[in-house]
């Protein structure tokens, strides 16, 4: 068998080949589609050769239609990898209270996914573009939806509920923390398992997702008990365009004023708060520390602003934990940004935490250990590899449904 998976992010798409003969599915090719537009590159691992290409794709939809198209090139076989796709598998980021498993995608899951896309808006519908791409060419292939919100679906009610009037918060409107990066939070925490050798059943995991979107996640014994992000994914730490926590009173003052329609607060808060919104320049945090290096003010609040909300949510996941045994950074800025981990976790030693330096300068996109050696606290940099997960969900789902 064969398994093709889409992990469609907000402003990219990513996509990866795997070949499931054995229960491990263990990757083929793999590869990204980014810079949305008329010079958008695709770019791919296959047989140790790394290409590159330029492309016209408006969005995700045209990505996936770029991505179906490269594998439908022969390989050195002469054989066309798309036809060797046995079954395909879909990230989804907001599956509300009805989806919290795998699911086959159908005609009816697909009315259902869209009207959670007001949840989501940065990420379900570009999700749902490309799986209606991949119908539209694969119909007969079984395809898969794996979803963000699932890993949480099992939080404590306490921290699922707001406290808002009962009449509000009762179903259908589903109004509750649902939690999202699921994926990613849970293949940080049983990678540092399966490196460390402790046993999940008696472990307190703090997971810190730091990219373009931003969350935490504080684990007891293997399972989540609290997560930054809420009934969308603009709640919680401060993110490339979204705000994260924000006072209500602030969206009800400019709706109040008529400063902003709905509409555009909506568009406000998903596309243009956050780093963007704080340094006035730029959502990207390598080109911000390098402006914050040249003196740049805004630069400089946007990265401080960064770091010390993760501070705080870190601290407080300490005290839901009673402590913690160790703390995973994972994202592209948890992965690649060293300097940032390292004020996140600075002056930690009265919890047990200190970084060995050296280590947490090398460690750029690998998985490794950066906590000193008689640190009581440990801390890993575990990259993500949410394709991995989706691969063995479907391939579960897919010998389930023909067992």
């Amino acid at each position: 068998m064969r398994i093709l998976v889409f992990n469609s992010g907000s402003s990219s798409l990513k996509f990866q080949l795997f070949g499931a003969d054995a229960y491990t599915p263990s990757s083929i090719l793999r590869g990204t589609v980014r810079d949305f537009g008329d010079e958008a590159t695709c770019e791919w691992v296959y047989g140790g050769e790394r290409e590159r290409i330029a492309i016209s794709a408006s969005g995700h939809a045209d990505a996936a239609q770029c991505v179906l198209g490269l594998l439908a090139k022969c390989d050195d076989s002469g054989q066309s990898l798309l036809s060797s796709v046995t079954a395909i598998g879909h990230r989804i980021v907001h599956g509300g209270d009805v989806f919290t498993t795998p699911t086959f995608i159908t005609d009816h899951t697909l009315s259902l996914l869209d009207a959670l896309s007001p949840l989501a808006p940065l990420h379900n519908p570009p999700a749902l573009a490309v799986l209606r791409t991949c119908r539209q060419h694969l119909r007969d292939v079984p395809m898969v939806a794996c979803f963000d919100t699932a890993f949480f679906c099992g939080l404590p009610d306490y921290v699922h509920a707001y406290a808002l009037p009962a009449e509000w918060t009762k179903q259908p409107q589903g109004i509750r923390r649902y939690g999202f990066h699921g994926l990613a939070h849970r293949y940080m925490t049983e990678r540092y398992y399966a490196i460390s050798g402790q046993d999940p059943e008696s472990s307190r995991i703090i997971s810190l997702q730091l990219g373009h979107g931003c969350s935490a996640a504080a684990l007891r014994d293997g399972r989540p008990v609290e997560t930054s992000m809420g009934f969308t994914p603009l709640e919680g730490l401060i993110m490339a365009t979204r705000p994260g926590d924000v006072d209500v009173g602030v969206v009800l003052n400019l709706l109040e004023r008529g400063a902003v329609t709905a509409r555009e607060l909506s568009e406000g808060l998903n596309y243009r708060a956050g780093l963007l919104g704080l340094s006035g320049v730029s959502s990207d945090m390598q080109t911000l520390l390098a402006m914050e290096a040249q003196g740049h003010v805004g630069a400089k609040l946007a990265v401080r602003a960064f770091c010390h909300r993760a501070r705080k949510y870190l601290g407080a996941y300490l005290a839901v934990l009673g402590g913690a045994d160790a703390i995973v950074f994972g994202g592209g800025i948890g992965e690649q940004a060293a300097g940032i981990r390292a004020r996140i976790c600075a002056g930690m030693e009265w919890c047990g935490l200190a970084l060995d330096v050296q280590a947490n300068q090398a460690a750029m996109g690998v998985e490794t250990r950066i906590s000193a050696a008689d640190s009581r606290l440990v801390a890993y940099v575990i990259p993500v590899d949410e394709e991995i997960l989706i691969a063995q969900e479907t391939l579960s789902c897919v010998r389930v449904d023909r067992a």
